[in-house]
């Protein structure tokens, strides 16, 4: 394996020569303003939809565009072409699963803010208490979120197809475009099955962190961006042996946030995964080489709502002691290594690019990502 050390561990330091958070925000907040005018002249109610859809779509890491933007450059794209308008539209399309995957989840908070179906669950409220009637808050939450998820996904298609591409690199990138969002509804489906099995199968967990993960926060979107910018087969399938791995580390990661990480950074509670009973590769682990006794106190516990401070501290426990945190962190750098090994033999047009995904590997899994 190559070495591959000193380099930046936060997303601030290898946007490159690019201010990529600030251009895709410019790109959403412009398609927005259109969208604005189009459904307003519906009807004015639906306002509260694209102010969600705003509220939605600001802030954030902005993994899928950096990832499109530079296999665009791998590719050679010149970056005077409006690929950052085109990665714009995979931020769209996260958005569109993050309100999706709240509702199934019965998430109360992303991102440090209520989530969709809690915001219009809140509007609802005030509007019935205002006049003395009306639908029930919390199914109206529901209903209105679903809705906003399914604007986010059509948005997504629409801000690629009107980026300004030609239509050849357009047709060049709308298979992986399509494909990405067969694999990542795919993936959510299997998670849904997994929560609802009530057991932990680690073939089915990785199945999971692939579809679900892997292939949509890092795979896909560099193919959409290499396609764009005119790249072969041969580059797309290097890009695939850097992006598959490097996406089942993400998530290995963020599967660790998910339970360990600090809520001022991740947005979300403290320990919100472990009420979920999300049946993650962690999980999965644990579930195999917990001892008896703590497998039946992980059954007891795990996937209960109202979980305290002090079980879940339990529940942590049971997962460092039976090793799942630490099998998790030797995935993380196997897969990592795997993915910066590929990078390196990988034909990239430009080294530009090469530095920035090395840099974004070591971004993307890091403790504090």
């Amino acid at each position: 394996m190559a070495s591959h050390v000193c380099l930046p561990t936060t997303l601030r330091d290898v946007y490159g020569d690019v201010d990529i958070p600030a251009e895709i925000q410019r790109a959403l907040s412009g398609f927005l303003d259109r969208q604005e005018k189009r459904l307003t002249a519906i009807g004015p109610e639906l306002a509260e939809q694209v102010q969600a859809a705003r509220d939605a779509t600001s802030g954030g890491k902005r993994l899928r565009p950096s990832f499109c933007y530079w296999g665009f450059r791998a590719a050679g794209g010149d970056p005077a072409q409006p690929i950052l308008t085109a990665a714009a539209s995979l931020e769209m399309l996260h958005v569109s699963a993050l309100v999706h995957d709240d509702v199934m989840d019965s998430s109360d908070v992303r991102r440090g803010a209520p989530a969709a179906h809690r915001r219009f669950e809140a509007l609802q409220r005030e509007r019935a208490a205002k006049s003395g009637h009306g639908a029930d808050p919390v199914g109206f939450g529901v209903g209105a979120a679903i809705l906003l998820g399914d604007l986010c996904l059509i948005w997504a298609d629409e801000l690629l197809h009107t980026s300004g591409f030609d239509a050849a690199a357009l047709a060049r990138a709308e298979q992986y475009f399509d494909a990405v969002r067969v694999e990542v509804t795919a993936g959510q489906y299997l998670d849904l099955l997994a929560q609802a099995s009530g057991e932990s199968d680690m073939d089915l967990a990785l199945r999971v962190l692939r579809y679900k993960s892997a292939t949509y926060t890092i795979e896909r979107p560099l193919h959409v961006g290499a396609a764009l910018g005119g790249g072969d087969a041969q580059l797309i399938s290097s890009l695939s042996g850097y992006g598959l791995p490097l996406g089942e580390a993400f998530q290995l990661r963020d599967d660790l946030l998910g339970v360990f990480g600090d809520p001022a950074l991740t947005g979300k509670p403290a320990g919100d995964d472990l009420r979920e009973g999300k049946r993650t590769v962690l999980i999965a682990y644990a579930v195999d080489h917990a001892s008896e006794i703590q497998l039946t106190e992980f059954n007891r516990l795990f996937g209960r709502p109202d979980l305290d401070d002090d079980e879940i501290q339990l529940l942590r426990e049971i997962l460092q002691d039976s090793r799942a945190v630490q099998a998790c962190e030797d995935l993380i750098t196997e897969r990592t290594e795997d993915a910066l090994d590929a990078l390196d033999s990988a034909p990239l047009a430009d080294d530009t690019a090469r530095k920035a995904l090395t840099d974004l590997a070591v971004a993307a899994t890091s403790r504090v990502v």
